[in-house]
């Protein structure tokens, strides 16, 4: 008997992490040093000081992680590969001890019960890979694609399902405009060239792992963003559609149309005449994908100026407003609940974000790939996290997810973000997304409330009473 609580039979259940967030072990057998190593070790760029190591000692203790997927239930496991762990230099000698790593994961995994699911590109770019030029350079593409290579068929027999690159926007902007994150770049022009490479990256590795023979499904993990006007003005709805094209429209339009928008063009002329786009480009970016990667956390509401606004409500530049022609425009708070992040939780937009992709990516598998939240978390007396808001944020957005299914969209499954608590790039480990805790100094896991109450709908597929 089944009732509006049920998921279908089928739908997959997971969680995800990322190489250099959690494996630690960054100079260990062979790895290479990676952008996000120069970049935790430059004073003032992570919180705290915080670097790569121990992060959670994955690389030692993946098997007592794997001991916990199956304990929770689940039926895949999100993990990304390092790439400078497997090719050290971002080109030439491959490293055997890092392939060895991922075979030890992968054989572990599959005899847990726990599907892999590998993404390729997590934000670790092989250091000698950025002092050559970085993504702004087309010859990272074609690195990433020898890279790709590589490991597909290294792990292609056992692997199923591949991810190449996670949330091009973050490595484009985050890492090449505001600095935010690395190699922690600010020029505009190096941003949209990034965007490019990295698109063209993910297409050659599409060809790449579907080369090997081995079955493949391919995709890439796109932290689409649900854009809002703050207000009913064509002002605020003319930034709204400047903020989707530079933040959206210019990764799916390439993806599945083919095309880079005609307005995002001429918003971005004078930083950028596209000259570096070859022909053939976009025919290899828009290769059929067999699911997409859905990474979504929180709605983005843009006004076209701060004017006549509570200050309070004002969270600055808005919308890539430096992309845009007008520096006024800006981000504003709709005054909801927020995470530990400051990020605001609207489930709405989770909906929003799956029937908006469903309908241009051609209605193609799509799973969601990350979605979750920080929050201060302590381990009480009694041994548990009691995690309440984490678990609430959880059951809103999953119920979301459970409408999108119902109304007929092709969402196949939910991996949670994250399943350990780890090194939040910039914030260093002052954020806890896990919905396992992890005690940096003894690296003891304590599963949360909120991962008990999720292996629970994991194995039932129904939501549990609370």
């Amino acid at each position: 008997m089944s009732n509006r609580n049920d998921f279908p039979e089928g739908f997959l259940w997971g969680a995800a992490t990322a190489s250099f967030q959690i494996e630690g072990a960054t100079t260990e057998d062979g790895r290479g040093r990676s952008i996000w190593d120069t970049f935790a070790e430059t004073p003032g760029k992570v919180l705290g000081g915080d670097t790569g190591d121990p992060a959670d000692d994955h690389y030692h203790r993946y098997a007592e992680d794997v001991a916990l997927m199956k304990e929770m239930n689940l039926g895949a496991y999100r993990f990304s590969v390092a790439w400078p762990r497997i090719v050290p230099e971002g080109s030439g000698a491959v490293n055997q001890a890092g392939i060895d790593f991922y075979d030890r994961l992968v054989d572990s995994l599959l005899e847990a019960g726990v599907q892999p699911w590998a993404t390729l590109y997590h934000w670790d770019l092989p250091q000698p890979l950025e002092d050559a030029g970085g993504w702004p350079a087309r010859d990272t593409a074609y690195r990433f694609r020898d890279y790709a290579q590589v490991v597909a068929e290294a792990l292609g027999d056992r692997v199923g399902h591949w991810m190449t690159i996670n949330e091009p926007w973050c490595s484009a902007f985050l890492g090449y405009h505001n600095g935010h994150h690395a190699p922690g770049h600010k020029d505009a022009a190096q941003a949209v060239a990034a965007t490019h490479h990295l698109l063209l990256g993910h297409g050659l590795a599409v060809e790449a792992i579907r080369s090997t023979g081995h079955p493949a499904k391919v995709g890439l993990a796109h932290n689409q963003a649900v854009i809002r006007p703050h207000g009913p003005t064509a002002a605020d709805a003319r930034a709204a559609r400047r903020a989707d094209g530079v933040r959206n429209r210019i990764f799916t339009d390439p993806l599945f149309k083919g095309r880079y928008p005609a307005d995002v063009l001429e918003d971005l002329a004078e930083i950028s005449d596209f000259s570096f786009v070859s022909d053939g480009d976009l025919e290899t970016i828009s290769a059929p994908l067999d699911f997409l990667g859905v990474n979504y956390y929180s709605p983005e509401f843009v006004a076209a100026s701060a004017k006549g606004l509570d200050p309070e409500l004002v969270s600055g530049e808005g919308g890539n407003a430096w992309l845009a022609s007008d520096p006024e425009e800006v981000h504003v708070s709709q005054g909801l609940p927020v995470t530990h992040m400051g990020w605001e939780i609207d489930p709405t937009g989770l909906y929003d974000v799956l029937q908006r992709l469903a309908g241009e990516s051609g209605g193609i598998d799509l799973y969601v790939t990350e979605n979750g939240c920080a929050f201060e978390d302590t381990v009480t007396e009694d041994g548990r996290v009691h995690d309440t808001e984490r678990t609430d944020y959880y059951e809103g957005h999953l119920r979301a997810a459970g409408e999108a299914v119902r109304a007929g969209i092709p969402l196949r499954g939910y991996f949670a973000w994250s399943l350990l608590d780890n090194f939040e790039w910039a914030w260093g480990y002052s954020r806890r997304f896990g919905i396992v805790h992890v005690d940096y100094e003894t690296q003891r896991r304590t599963v949360k409330d909120s991962g008990l109450w999720y292996a629970t709908l994991a194995g039932t597929g129904r939501f549990p009473e609370r």
